[in-house]
């Protein structure tokens, strides 16, 4: 599929959204990213239309057709009927006017196109030969019947859609030139590579907008030079019954859009529950102009009563419209899946912690409908068992209880009334609590001082690690106080150093002990020292006048 529809990896942010809405399940969801399975999808556009990131983009032609051009090449565009939903005012001569400004040789009505097929489907109804007839006009509804449904294949009409059939005129009207297709559908880009000669390129509104806008082109209201017809009521819901003559009394004429309503219907078909219908069926809720690619101002609603309002009671003049040229098979398309054994999906429920049938709550939060869905996508390598949010949810909680019950910290969770919401085993011990029945809802002043409580509120500064003495209770604690503003919760953990603090006074009682003894001794060393100095002193003295008196007498001899 030539990745008409990419993703962002940077902007995936696990909501899950894209595999919730596509009806498929064509998403895979890997290393916290979602990635397009090409060969599943249908190119339906859900998922880049629900996508709240903007992490999925459209493959944009624009830079190919404007290369074209420069080419020299002549390049007609084929525009969509449901445009007058997405310009407001426009007209076809308004669109011509516009292209031409932008490069292109001419512009021309998509619903010229649409004025064969229905033709066909006319004829086809009025030979009768068909049970049920499935209008051939969406691409997306013909990759969900050719990957999905094979046994309503038969039921295609095999005939080009609106879009093959007036490009296919556009280049025998003008040979050697390039024809592009403007709408507001993503999966006409695969239509056209699937098919080639017929379409070279296929932009959507939202390119076409962009590019206009760059080379400062509007579209402006201009008066068209010919009547149109009423197969531009082609993209609006009912658009195509309301084209046709429908002259066929015994068929049943139905209109199923949206793909949710397209799969209940196939499946009724499969099991020959409709008979004898010709369907008008648009994957997207109010058909085209309800498309993906339609600027994002618009509204299905808005965009209907505009394109009644411009389309005419007459039809288009046309030659009448050759069968074969306008023919078109369609064929199987295998999308390979692999269905795992019940023992394989009971060992992923496990994992997932749901080993009672209770516990399947099929919640949908993860993309898929059912639990057993999600089992299968993840033995298919397509999703992961922490895609479960339930899952998710008790383990997370789980774990955070286990800590809580087991630290040794006491923890107590207040709200902005001060009231106490939460608190653990340790938490009661230390505040002498039988238990948390004891103070849950009431006021933190029964068991603490509120004053810390109230200044991190009031600051919205963190206490951490302070050293707190609860005489009530002849606890020393370590106390951190933290205010969660987002979640209005105030929390404390408190880490009992009673016996650290209580050590700490006996190893000071030691210190000042072992400090008032050497005193004393050093004390009486000191006197010690001074007697025997004094008793030194005088003896010295003694002796020094006995041999000064001695050296006397010798020298007077």
């Amino acid at each position: 599929m030539n990745e008409y529809l990419r993703l962002k990896k940077s902007n995936c942010k696990n909501c899950y959204k894209c595999i919730r809405q596509c009806p498929v399940k064509s998403i895979k969801f890997q290393n916290n990213q979602a990635h397009i399975i090409e060969d599943e999808c249908i190119l339906c556009g859900q998922c880049f239309v629900v996508c709240p990131q903007n992490a999925k983009e459209i493959r944009n032609d624009t830079g190919a057709v404007r290369e074209l051009i420069a080419a020299g090449k002549p390049v007609y565009a084929s525009v969509a009927p449901s445009f007058v939903a997405n310009y407001p005012g426009a007209t076809i001569a308004g669109m011509d006017k516009a292209l031409r400004a932008l490069g292109f040789a001419g512009a021309s009505e998509t619903a010229i196109g649409a004025t064969s097929v229905k033709t066909l489907y006319d004829e086809m109804c009025e030979r009768g030969t068909d049970d049920v007839i499935i209008s051939s006009c969406c691409h997306t509804v013909n990759l969900l019947i050719r990957k999905y449904f094979p046994q309503a294949i038969g039921c295609l009409a095999p005939v080009l859609s609106p879009m093959q059939a007036h490009c296919k005129s556009i280049k025998a009207a003008h040979p050697n030139a390039a024809a592009v297709f403007i709408g507001p559908c993503i999966s006409k880009k695969d239509e056209a590579a699937q098919y080639p000669g017929i379409v070279d390129y296929a932009l959507t509104f939202e390119e076409l907008t962009e590019w206009m806008n760059g080379a400062g082109v509007a579209v402006e209201p201009e008066p068209d030079a010919e009547a149109g017809g009423k197969a531009r009521l082609f993209p609006t819901t009912g658009g195509i019954l309301r084209s046709m003559e429908r002259r066929a009394a015994d068929y049943t004429y139905i209109t199923v859009d949206g793909i949710d309503n397209c799969v209940r219907a196939l499946r009724e078909i499969c099991e020959g529950g409709l008979k004898k219908c010709f369907i008008e069926m648009s994957a997207c809720v109010g058909s085209c102009v309800g498309g993906p690619a339609m600027d994002r101002h618009g509204s299905a609603v808005r965009g209907t009563a505009a394109v009644d309002r411009y389309a005419p009671d007459g039809d288009f003049t046309i030659d009448t419209p050759d069968a074969d040229a306008l023919s078109k098979p369609h064929s199987y398309i295998g999308v390979h899946r692999t269905m795992p054994g019940s023992k394989a999906i009971e060992e992923i429920l496990r994992q997932m912690g749901k080993t009672k049938p209770e516990d399947e709550l099929n919640c949908g939060s993860c993309g898929y409908n059912t639990c057993r869905d999600k089992a299968v996508a993840v033995l298919n390598g397509k999703a992961e068992i922490s895609m479960c949010l339930p899952y998710l949810k008790e383990k997370a909680e789980n774990f955070s209880d286990k800590i809580i019950k087991n630290t040794p910290n006491g923890i107590i969770v207040l709200n902005e009334a001060l009231e106490v919401q939460q608190l653990n085993a340790a938490a009661c011990a230390m505040l002498n609590l039988s238990g948390a029945q004891d103070i849950l809802g009431g006021q933190v002043v029964r068991v603490l001082d509120p004053q810390p409580f109230l200044e991190v509120m009031e600051t919205g500064r963190s206490i951490r690690g302070k050293r707190v003495y609860l005489a009530e209770y002849k606890r020393y604690v370590e106390q951190t106080v933290i205010y969660d503003k987002a979640y209005h919760i105030i929390m404390a953990i408190m880490r009992d150093i009673t016996d650290e603090e209580n050590a700490r006074e006996r190893k000071e009682s030691i210190s000042r002990s072992t400090i008032e003894i050497t005193d004393k001794v050093i004390e009486k060393q000191m006197r010690a020292v001074q007697e025997i100095a004094s008793l030194l002193g005088e003896t010295t003295a003694e002796t020094k006048i006995a041999l000064t008196k001695l050296k006397e007498s010798l020298t007077d001899e």
